[in-house]
Formats: C-alpha cells, sequence, structure tokens
C-alpha cells in the first residue's frame, strides 16, 4: 500500500477512477528495486503508469515532459547522482522519496544543487518512505539484501569485530526495524534475551522510538495516516531472539516444498533460478554436453498453488501436482471436442442444429480460456520447480539425512550410526554430511570423547569435508 501511494506522488489511489494513470518514470538504486520486486509486477506498475523503471546508476536519457519519481537509499553517491540529475535537467518534475530518512546535511546538498541548476521549482516533492525492509509475504520481511552478509550472523559473531563495526551493524538493523513500525503504524512491546546483541538491538530500537514519540508534532506515528494512531491498545509485540539460542535448525535438512527450494535451489526474493539441461546435441561419441538452460520463476502470493503447499511436505506436493495436471487435461479435452464440433462444414442442417446446441457450451469454455492458461502455466511451472527439487533429494538422499536429523533433535534411538551415515559415499554432499554432524554436535547432551571426536573427524575429512565450522562449533559450545 505504501508503494503504491509512493508511485501515485504520495497521495493514496482513489478506487473506482476511470482516469487515465499519469505516465511517469521510476528510478530506483539496488535498494528500492529488491524492495519493489517481490512486491509488484511490471505489469502492476504499467497500470500505475509507470512506462520505465531504470537503475539511478545507469547511463539514462533525458525525457522532458515527464515526472520521474526517485525510490533510492540516502547514499552519498546515490545524493552525488540526484543532483547531477537536476543539474543535466533530465526530466519535467522530481519526486524523490528515500528509503530511509535522509540527513539534513544531505537535503541541503539537493537544495543547494538545485538552485545551481535553477531547477527548485521541478524539485516536488521530498518524502521519507521509511520502507527499509524486504516483504516477501503478507507475514514475512527480511531487513536486506544487499550487502546482506554485513548484517549477517557471521559478521556479527566473528572475533575480531571492532566496537563501531558492531555499532553500524546494530544501526543498520535497528534503522529497517524501525521502518517496519513506522510503516505499520504501530509502536511495539519489545522482549529480547539479555546480554546478546538482541539486546543491544532492543535498546536502540526503544530509544528511537522514544525520540521521535518525543516530538508530538513531527511523530511519525501520530495523525489519520497510520490508522488507529499511537494510543490503541492494540501494540504488537516485537520478540527479539539472538540466533545462538537455536543453532542447529538452519542447518537441518528440510522437508516441507518451500524450505527445500530455499534449501537445494538457487531461491532469492520470491524468485527461483533453474538450469534445465536440454538433451545432447547428438548420441554419437563427439556429441557435445548437454546446453543448459536458464529458467526463473516467480513463486508469489497470486500463485495458487503455491500458496496452498509451500508448508506441505514433499511427498505431498508431488502428488499435488499431478492431480492439477489430470484435472486440467480433463478441461482441455472438453475445449478440444468443442472446437472439433465448430469444425464442422456448415452445409448440412445437422450441424447448424449441433451449433446452437453447442453455443452456450463453446461461450463458457471461451470464457474460461484464460483461466485454463494461467492454470496451465503454474503447473508446468511446478512440475519444473518440483523435479527440480527431487533431482537434488534422489541425488543426496535428503530423505534419510531429514529423518535421522529428527531423531537427533527430538532425542529418539538412532537405527544405524552416524560413522555409516557419514562414510556412506553415495549419500549427500560434504557439506550435507557436515551439516549432520554440527547437529549431532550441538544436540548431544555430553560432547563426544576425544576418541570418538577423531574418529568422527576422519571420516568427514575422508568425505572431503572442511572441518573449520566444526572447530568453530566446538569452541561456541
Amino acid at each position: 500500500v505504501a508503494l503504491k501511494c509512493m508511485l501515485n506522488f504520495n497521495v493514496p489511489p482513489v478506487k473506482n477512477s476511470i482516469g487515465e494513470p499519469v505516465w511517469k518514470v521510476l528510478i530506483y538504486d539496488r535498494f528500492g528495486q529488491d524492495i519493489i520486486s517481490p512486491l509488484l509486477s511490471v505489469k502492476e506498475l504499467r497500470d500505475m503508469g509507470i512506462t520505465l523503471h531504470l537503475l539511478l546508476h545507469s547511463d539514462r536519457d533525458a525525457i522532458p515532459d515527464v515526472p520521474a519519481v526517485y525510490f533510492v537509499m540516502p547514499t552519498e553517491e546515490n545524493i552525488d547522482r540526484i543532483c547531477q540529475d537536476l543539474r543535466n535537467q533530465l526530466y519535467e518534475s522530481y519526486y524523490l522519496n528515500f528509503i530511509s530518512a535522509i540527513s539534513r546535511s544531505k537535503l541541503e546538498d539537493i537544495a543547494s544543487a538545485a538552485i545551481g541548476a535553477n531547477a527548485v521549482t521541478q524539485v516536488a516533492k521530498v518524502f521519507d518512505q521509511y520502507l527499509n525492509f524486504i516483504t516477501l509475504e503478507d507475514d514475512m520481511f527480511v531487513l536486506c539484501n544487499q550487502n546482506k552478509e554485513l548484517v549477517s550472523y557471521r559478521a556479527i559473531n566473528r572475533p575480531d569485530i571492532t566496537d563501531t563495526e558492531m555499532e553500524t551493524i546494530m544501526d543498520t538493523i535497528v534503522d529497517s526495524l524501525f521502518c517496519f513500525f513506522v510503516t505499520l503504524g504501530g509502536i511495539p512491546i519489545i522482549r529480547c534475551s539479555r546480554g546478546t546483541a538482541a539486546e543491544m538491538v532492543a535498546v536502540k530500537l526503544d530509544k528511537k522510538l522514544r525520540e521521535n514519540l518525543r516530538d508530538a508534532r513531527n511523530s511519525l506515528f501520530t495523525g489519520d495516516t497510520l490508522g488507529a494512531g499511537q494510543f490503541s491498545f492494540q501494540r504488537p509485540l516485537l520478540v527479539l531472539v539472538d540466533r545462538n539460542i537455536d543453532l542447529a535448525t538452519p542447518l537441518h535438512h528440510t522437508w516441507t516444498y518451500q524450505a527445500l527450494v530455499h534449501d537445494v535451489l538457487d531461491f532469492h526474493l520470491n524468485r527461483v533460478n533453474l538450469e534445465e539441461s536440454t538433451g545432447t546435441e547428438s548420441s554419437q561419441a563427439g556429441a557435445r554436453p548437454k546446453k543448459k538452460n536458464k529458467k526463473s520463476y516467480d513463486l508469489t502470493a497470486s500463485d495458487k498453488f503455491w500458496q496452498k503447499h509451500k508448508g506441505s511436505p514433499f511427498p505431498e506436493v508431488a502428488e499435488s501436482v499431478q492431480q492439477e495436471l489430470e484435472s486440467y487435461r480433463a478441461q482441455e479435452d472438453e475445449v478440444k471436442r468443442l472446437k472439433s464440433i465448430m469444425g464442422i462444414e456448415g452445409e448440412d442442417e445437422g450441424a447448424i442444429s449441433m451449433l446452437s446446441d453447442n453455443t452456450a457450451k463453446l461461450t463458457s469454455a471461451v470464457s474460461s480460456l484464460p483461466e485454463l492458461l494461467e492454470k496451465k502455466r503454474l503447473i508446468d511451472l511446478h512440475t519444473n520447480v518440483a523435479t527440480a527439487v527431487l533431482e537434488h533429494i534422489k541425488s543426496r538422499k535428503l530423505d534419510v539425512y531429514f529423518e535421522y536429523e529428527e531423531k537427533i533433535m527430538s532425542k529418539s534411538t538412532l537405527d544405524k550410526s552416524l560413522l555409516d551415515m557419514i562414510s556412506d559415499p553415495d549419500a549427500g554432499t560434504p557439506e550435507d554430511k557436515m551439516r549432520l554432524f554440527l547437529i549431532y554436535y550441538i544436540s548431544s547432551a555430553q560432547a563426544p570423547s576425544e576418541i570418538d571426536l577423531e574418529q568422527y573427524k576422519k571420516a568427514l575429512m575422508d568425505a572431503g569435508c572442511n572441518l573449520a565450522p566444526l572447530s568453530y562449533i566446538k569452541q561456541w559450545k
């Protein structure tokens, strides 16, 4: 909603207005691109009057009679580039939207550039959008995608981190969370685990929220823009926990559809990239190797099958794809049958009388065609994605890993020894084996004895594992 409002020049879009949208250009940076792409498709952007969407730092031609909506982070390079655009008089008017709040000094830089370029009247609006987070689903968002290794688990926990670096990471996280609550329009009750990075984030966020509320006139949480305003009693609860509380889960091999796609395929901001092999050119001895086609699919909220099955265990998903395919084929046959009836030459009277009976049927068949095509597209998409996942499961025996790890984590009795799993050459990649052993190591009540550990280490080395993760976890434990 916030993005649509922004693309409509920061005026909430009016329902049922028949007027043409105002044509405009959207200029974003990589951060803006990541925020918009999971939420709005190219078609939706076009419906809102966006004719072109371009990266800020690409070579852009002047389009003098079109307004431009900018959606960028307030960084030095971005501000410089905007000032340059003003000097070059690229667009008719400029609506500057900053993903995070822009500082006073940077605003003054833009102002002086606008005065220098004689473009003050063209800068229509400057907005802080507070949208520095990426929404992937109705109930899930992530903080960042560009430079995400800068705020990763590793970044926070590496031994040589300096205080200033830690402050920067915490500020990045706090800024995103603050943006999230501004957009949500609610002030959270914050709970955190003590003595961890989570507490640092909580303290900083608390301070930032309080400072904002102190200045009642400029508070982001008052006024009509945000629903019930700050004094509603329904305050969201924000629970901040440190990853160290539960290190086994991210290593765990999964068994539900969405988690498997994320684990074994290249799945990023709701888009999955697949490599499809198209078969060899010819089967002679000099045959060329298979050519790889890259395909990407969007798995979004509008995809009914994905919504329904993303949390289902994988075998169920495979079955459902099959059922969908069968029901689609039945519908397709019906349309084909009607088409063949319509193809009859109109000489004899039988054909004419059949026509009038079938016109009604045909009309309904034709009106259901777009729906049928969309169904076909989704079936193809999920057949391809599920097949790719299945290949990984088969080649790496992921079902065996999943069951074995479940037993370790739930402290059940194990049916075969861990050493057998690690030394089985057909089961999984070295990384799979390392993940399995780390889960065992983290979850076991007492650490394995030195003699056992040496044995495991040797087996892991033979399997081609890198032992660095083990030494980290050992020290951590």
